[in-house]
């Protein structure tokens, strides 16, 4: 299946129904969520490679956008990280694909595992980074929603109010998990993937909002 930046098809499930993201990513103890590093600006690729193999799942968020294409504003959806994937398997699998798809399609820094700094192996090398489940249902959740004010942010843009976890109780961000914090003049919710990135929420009232 191919992919362009203006129509990306995928099996990223684009709802706020959490329920539905953990039919598709059922919890299995023997799988993890891993972050593969893509050659930047080549993620559509990667996805698209990925997406054909067997007993791994692949998540790729979008954001969707307004952009003039020949004088008509259209909305679009795009990659929201440029240079990352998440897949959901067996280690095992996983490391398997990722050599079987250098080897097959000479691109050896295509694909690779994006690794966890602060953990090392007996030989002292670093493992791969492991996503616990819970946060990233949490983050498909957050990223799966179709609105246009969710953003991408820096932690120099983030002003957290305090740091208590609390959860979204009304509205369309309904179930979501983060921190309140000020961003572009207003008050969201900010779910972080600890060391990947961190998504903002639109505007979240004081009154949808509990703490956990």
């Amino acid at each position: 299946m191919s992919f362009n930046q203006h129509n990306i098809h995928n099996k990223n499930p684009v709802t706020n129904e959490l329920p539905k993201a953990q039919e598709r990513f059922c919890k299995d103890p023997d799988k993890h969520w891993f972050v593969l590093r893509i050659t930047y600006g080549r993620v559509l690729k990667a996805h698209d490679v990925l997406s054909t193999q067997e007993s791994i799942e692949v998540y790729m968020p979008v954001r969707y956008t307004i952009r003039n294409i020949n004088g008509r504003n259209r909305r679009v959806t795009t990659p929201m990280l440029h240079s990352l994937l998440f897949v959901y398997s067996k280690l095992e699998t996983i490391d398997h694909i990722v050599k079987s798809i250098s080897d097959k399609t000479n691109t050896k820094n295509l694909i690779s595992f994006y690794f966890d700094h602060f953990r090392t192996k007996n030989d002292g090398k670093n493992i791969p980074l492991i996503i616990p489940y819970n946060a990233m249902m949490n983050f498909i959740r957050i990223t799966s929603i179709d609105n246009e004010h969710i953003r991408l942010i820096h932690p120099d843009q983030c002003h957290y109010r305090n740091g208590d976890l609390v959860r979204i109780i009304e509205g369309d961000f309904k179930g979501i998990v983060g921190r309140v914090a000020r961003v572009a003049g207003q008050q969201r919710v900010v779910v972080e993937l600890d060391g990947i990135c961190m998504v903002t929420t639109a505007y979240i009232p004081s009154a949808f909002i509990k703490k956990i």
